[in-house]
């Protein structure tokens, strides 16, 4: 563990930290009762649909249709939160759900619900939630200081798998007693209560600027980009990967598990389901605690260790208090793995892009587990119960090997503050916005000396370029005059090189300047742009 890493590690000593600032209390509250409702929903869906149809099938698509606008949204929804007003992005999708939870609760109370009609409303809620996640995720960050962003991360993370634990135990409690309406009211209140907390703070206005918004395909693809070039948001992008679709073999067996391995019934599985949400709620009262002591990579490989001893535990014990302890300790390395990833990945990027890296954690996270749940599910159908884990259970311990690659660390300050560009751009002629592509020369003059330092210095510099929007990078020597090297980078449009030059960090200023003070006194750097003609 170094230095760097520990530090990068080591944010305010509370985890209530966050709480003391008002807005963000606020919509944590909100959010809090707004997950609350959600899971109350999606409970009373299944179960409604199991009596309208008797069909496990149907009830399963239910889930579908909740979760599968997240899978499918998450990055245009990012797109939409970097660059349009997120006040009124959220407030017409809350309304949206309201008014959407207003008619299935009528049709609910008139009976006139199908199972057609819960799935569609169920879709319909999916996509709003799905729409409004990366806006109200960045309004969230934007209200705490930087060093308390990961312990606010983890609060909403406690807040969301503390409501997947009362969220189904309240609503079979009410369905049982007053039926789905009921179940259906409150979970429209909760939607009604978040949408009056947007109004009372709403999230801050992004900064106006000169060029144009991206639109939505361009930003999906600035996104990717960005992540596949950023060696620090990649690197959780696929440790991400590799945690939640090794993880989802226990989630996805856990049925078999409680009626196969330990004979127990739906109330027997809705306590093993309660395990692992009572281990996710407690890991937040420490994880803080363990983030600085043992650094990002520690922690994971212990937290693998751990889940990894919780499938061990449910392959093999037929005996009840050993699974429900593992599984307790699974929930709280499974969340404190989960809102590490998530923390430094969303302080690894620039406020520009930030809502689109979290929502590619999510999409990462939605993705390989709902694959590996589905992987699972037939290994498990060919090699058993036992086997199956055993075998998610070392592929989770093998997969610590992975820090060494691909390392974690919460990003520093100045690779996230954005800085002003090193000169004006001295153009005669501005060419059109759309215009392009664009490629873009840097010459330098370098003592024969000092080449090879220059050389691994500048080459560093293909890291932001690329990240911030060059297609194509290379640093060339010119063969009539050895002294001479220029560094050529291509961007698909003036507008997307304007938008690259925006977006330097204060780190990428410094690492350029570092390959500018190898040049020879005497002689400026010089830079020229160039626009395709044909």
């Amino acid at each position: 563990m170094t230095a760097n890493s520990t530090a990068s590690a080591r944010p305010h000593a509370s985890i209530w930290g966050p709480l003391r600032e008002r807005p963000f209390g606020a919509l944590w509250l909100s959010g809090g009762i707004f997950f609350i409702g959600n899971a109350m929903h999606n409970m009373a869906a299944s179960w409604l649909m199991i009596e309208l149809t008797g069909s496990s099938f149907l009830a399963a698509l239910v889930q579908t249709a909740s979760f599968l606008p997240m899978f499918l949204l998450s990055l245009p929804a990012g797109v939409l939160a970097d660059t349009v007003d997120r006040r009124r992005l959220m407030l017409r999708t809350q309304g949206v759900y309201a008014v959407a939870a207003l008619l299935l609760t009528a049709l609910a109370f008139s009976r006139g619900v199908g199972p057609s009609t819960l799935l569609l409303f169920t879709f319909v809620l999916g996509v709003c939630t799905a729409v409004q996640s990366p806006s109200w995720n960045s309004a969230v960050s934007d209200t705490v200081s930087r060093e308390e962003l990961p312990h606010a991360i983890t609060l909403v993370a406690m807040a969301f798998n503390g409501a997947r634990a009362v969220g189904p135990a309240l609503a079979g409690v009410v369905f049982a007693w007053l039926g789905s309406g009921a179940v259906f009211v409150l979970a429209l209140l909760s939607a009604l209560v978040m949408m009056h907390t947007t109004r009372r703070h709403p999230p801050r206005p992004h900064p106006k600027g000169k060029l144009p918004v991206e639109r939505l395909w361009g930003g999906m693809l600035a996104g990717l980009r960005y992540a596949r070039h950023s060696p620090a948001t990649f690197a959780q992008l696929v440790r991400t990967l590799a945690y939640s679709g090794l993880g989802s073999a226990l989630w996805a067996l856990l049925p078999v598990i409680a009626q196969r391995q330990l004979g127990l019934g739906a109330a027997g599985f809705g306590l093993l389901m309660g395990c692992l949400g009572t281990g996710a709620v407690a890991a937040g009262f420490f994880i803080a605690r363990l983030r600085s002591q043992l650094g990002l990579d520690a922690l994971a490989a212990g937290c693998c260790v751990i889940f990894a001893g919780a499938m061990l535990a449910a392959a093999l014990s037929t005996w009840h208090a050993p699974v429900y302890v593992a599984l307790v300790l699974g929930g709280a390395a499974w969340m404190a793995m989960m809102s590490t990833f998530n923390a430094a990945t969303q302080t690894s990027a620039p406020p520009w892009v930030r809502a689109r890296a979290a929502s590619m954690h999510t999409l990462c996270a939605l993705g390989s587990f709902a694959i590996g749940s589905a992987l699972w599910g037939a290994v498990s159908g060919l090699l058993g119960l036992t086997a199956t884990l055993c075998l998610a259970a070392a592929a989770m311990i093998a997969s610590i090997a992975l820090a060494r690659p691909f390392p974690l660390r919460m990003g520093a300050e100045k690779e996230v503050t954005l800085a002003t560009p090193w000169e004006d751009l001295f153009v005669a002629h501005e060419p059109d916005l759309e215009a392009g592509p664009v490629a873009v020369e840097i010459a330098y003059r370098i003592h024969a000396d000092d080449a090879p330092r220059f050389l691994d210095v500048v080459q560093q510099l293909a890291v932001p370029r690329r990240r911030d929007g060059a297609t194509f990078w290379r640093i060339y020597r010119d063969l009539g005059d050895p002294c001479c090297y220029v560094e050529r980078f291509i961007v698909t449009s003036w507008a997307d090189y304007l938008r690259q030059r925006s977006r330097s960090t204060v780190a990428d200023q410094e690492l350029e300047a570092e390959a500018r003070r190898f040049q020879m006194q005497g002689y400026p750097v010089s830079m020229r742009h160039y626009i395709a003609e044909r």
